[in-house]
């Protein structure tokens, strides 16, 4: 049998995205070829660490393209699956869910969302809190962010055999520095915008101010689309009745600081919006800033053939997905994974190559 070779698939971003694309192809028995290299890691904290400060719950947020009616499906059974079983473990659970629209209801999006989504209802217009014209509830997946990433770490280490290494890359094409590694997946995020190789212009993050609180009593998501503002209550799964509220979409921002007329703004917002919370009261613990990854037209999930030190090779750049990463990480993965089926038939095919005849 020919060697295996650990870095013949480098994922470049430890984010969700970068996990994600870990795991489908883990999923296909690669998972000892693959070695993942981040500059941060799971368990890490930094504003240019995006995924940890994540709400985070599947909601009609995202785009209505054909792109992302398929990733939020694909997403949406992903993270059902694991939430039936592997829910504690993983941090995942199904939560009951409201969700307004003050203008501009995305409507393709819902009813394509309603065909799958438990418990869907359109709210009743007598229902509807003022200044909303449209709403739903239904049953959602929810997932503590920080702990979710952290389980996909231990999963893909652990039971699949990814390495992961701590390291900083100068380019992305140093990300090809093994002669033996035959694709490269870059999930740099919010690095996608600057780093040699990749500097897509389209790139640029977006704020968001979220404040972390203790208040058991809530149990559900409420989001609210406002008219240049996002509200949003997000129940943490297992973390002991932590919530996160929200929240901000600053476009083009790079700030890191947290400021306290945004902690009050969020609290007096939630607090308005979620009969729960407002009912069982809160105890804040902190507030933190993070830039979510975006990109003009989209995420981007495309194939790029390379040429290093006179090589080919392939790169597949997967990033851009904003503040949806764990609601459509896992179909971009799919994606992601797919534009290079002829490459992973290959390394199966040297790897499982018949032993010559004595």
């Amino acid at each position: 049998m020919a060697s295996v070779s650990r870095e013949s698939i480098v994922i470049v971003g430890a984010g969700i995205i970068g996990l994600d694309v870990a795991l489908v192809l883990a999923e296909r028995g690669l998972g000892p070829r693959i070695t993942v290299y981040g500059e941060h890691l799971p368990g890490d904290t930094s504003p240019d660490y995006t995924s940890p400060w994540a709400g985070c719950n599947f909601s009609g947020i995202s785009g209505s393209d054909k792109n992302a009616l398929r990733w939020d499906k694909l997403g949406y059974a992903h993270l059902k699956r694991l939430a039936a079983e592997c829910g504690r473990e993983a941090y995942v659970a199904r939560t009951h869910s409201i969700e307004y629209w003050d203008s501009n209801a995305p409507h393709d999006k819902i009813s394509a969302i309603s065909e799958y989504l438990d418990d869907f209802r359109v709210t009743p217009a007598e229902e509807l809190p003022e200044g909303v014209e449209h709403g739903i509830s239904c049953t959602t997946l929810t997932v503590n962010a920080p702990k979710h990433i952290e389980y996909l770490h231990r999963r893909l280490r652990d039971h699949h055999g990814v390495r992961f290494e701590r390291r900083k890359l100068a380019s992305i094409d140093a990300a090809f520095a093994n002669p033996d590694t035959k694709v490269v997946f870059n999930c740099t995020g919010n690095g996608a915008r600057t780093l040699p190789g990749v500097a897509d212009s389209k790139c640029f993050p977006t704020r968001g101010q979220v404040v972390l609180a203790r208040a058991p009593a809530v149990t559900s998501n409420v989001m609210r689309h406002g008219r240049g503002y996002e509200t949003y209550v997000i129940p943490r799964p297992h973390s002991n009745g932590n919530v996160v509220l929200g929240g901000y979409m600053q476009k083009g921002v790079f700030d890191a600081s947290t400021y306290a007329h945004e902690t009050e703004s969020i609290v007096s917002r939630t607090t308005a919006l979620s009969r729960e919370l407002n009912a069982g009261g809160l105890e804040v613990l902190a507030a933190f800033a993070g830039m979510r990854p975006s990109r003009e037209g989209g995420a981007r999930v495309e194939r790029e053939e390379r040429r290093v030190d006179g090589r080919a090779r392939v790169l597949v750049h997967n990033y851009g997905a904003g503040g949806t990463g764990f609601q459509a990480g896992y179909g971009m993965a799919v994606d992601a994974v797919e534009a290079v089926d002829d490459v992973l038939r290959e390394m199966k095919c040297e790897n499982a190559a018949p032993r010559p005849r004595l």
